[in-house]
């Protein structure tokens, strides 16, 4: 069905166009507002809803992009729609809530690769609970379901009774996260380090070696759990670290005196992310269902589906 065709009642647009103004005060660069509405994300919510009622099935969504590109911003406009327009309950988290506690990455990072103390790619993830909680949410067989959270300004996993609380069966899971249903590269291509951090701090190619090992594995065997892929494509990886800037600045705006990030501390966080970011961009085409391009402004650009 054509966008245009769609009917849009005045809820949808009343409370999208709320959300969108309470991101705005964060910064958020949203331009023609029902015009994004209309080309982007009505249709987006069509196509899930079509795969909800043709499966018959709890539909799982892995929205994926780099960090900044507007996961969560996205995620939650999609709920929206989703509930207002085609009356699906939707169940939001992202794959950051399942890193595995501070104490577990220093037991990593000392029995592996130092590296692993920091959080982020594959291999920092809880990947037991976040597996079982996937099954779950397909078929829900306990009443009551806790998905985890993590705090990102303490490094470290809130306790359970902070979680997130599910009693129902959704209709529709968006999973999100910057590396979502990622592919392991081929092994010639760890051999050349991507930036400084793997020259000086992975010279035996340990880490990157064993977080491709995990996407061969681990991880493939949870993204095999997801029904339809959205990738977030951003320009290039500068924008990465530029919009993680902006992310920074509105944690420092709204965090109440938690410990954010500096400038320099935030460019040496990403180069964790660069190899598998770069990779993802790469090859994008080969494990996507639906592709958005973002412009250098930090707009929504074009759409394919595939």
């Amino acid at each position: 069905m054509h966008p245009k065709k769609l009917k849009l009642n005045n809820k949808v647009k009343k409370k999208y166009l709320q959300f969108i103004q309470s991101q705005e005060i964060l910064s958020e660069p949203f331009r023609d507002k029902l015009g994004q509405l209309n080309k982007f994300f009505l249709p987006i919510s069509k196509k899930i809803y079509d795969h909800r009622i043709k499966n018959n099935k709890t539909i799982i969504v892995g929205l994926t992009g780099g960090q900044g590109s507007g996961k969560s911003t996205i995620s939650s406009i999609l709920k929206i729609i989703l509930k207002e327009r085609f009356e699906l309950s939707t169940v939001i988290f992202s794959i950051d809530d399942f890193y595995k506690t501070l104490h577990e990455r220093k037991i990593m990072s000392k029995k592996v690769n130092p590296l692993f103390l920091t959080r982020g790619v594959p291999g920092t993830h809880d990947t037991k609970l976040l597996f079982y909680c996937l099954n779950q949410l397909k078929n829900l067989t306990k009443n009551i379901l806790y998905i985890p959270k993590f705090d990102k300004s303490i490094d470290d996993r809130v306790p359970k009774k902070k979680w997130q609380k599910i009693t129902y069966q959704p209709d529709i899971v968006i999973f999100e996260g910057w590396c979502v249903a990622a592919t392991p590269q081929k092994n010639k291509d760890l051999i050349v380090p991507i930036n400084i951090l793997e020259k000086e701090k992975d010279k035996k190619k340990i880490w990157r070696s064993w977080v491709n090992k995990e996407l061969k594995t681990t991880y493939k065997n949870i993204f095999k759990l997801i029904d339809l892929k959205i990738f977030l494509k951003v320009p290039n990886f500068d924008h990465v670290y530029k919009w993680r800037l902006l992310q920074e600045n509105k944690l420092r705006a709204t965090s109440k005196g938690k410990k954010t990030m500096n400038d320099i501390e935030i460019k040496n966080f990403i180069m964790y992310y660069e190899r598998l970011t770069k990779h993802m961009l790469k090859n994008f085409k080969e494990n996507s269902d639906l592709v958005i391009n973002i412009d250098k402004k930090h707009r929504l650009k074009s759409m394919k589906i595939y």
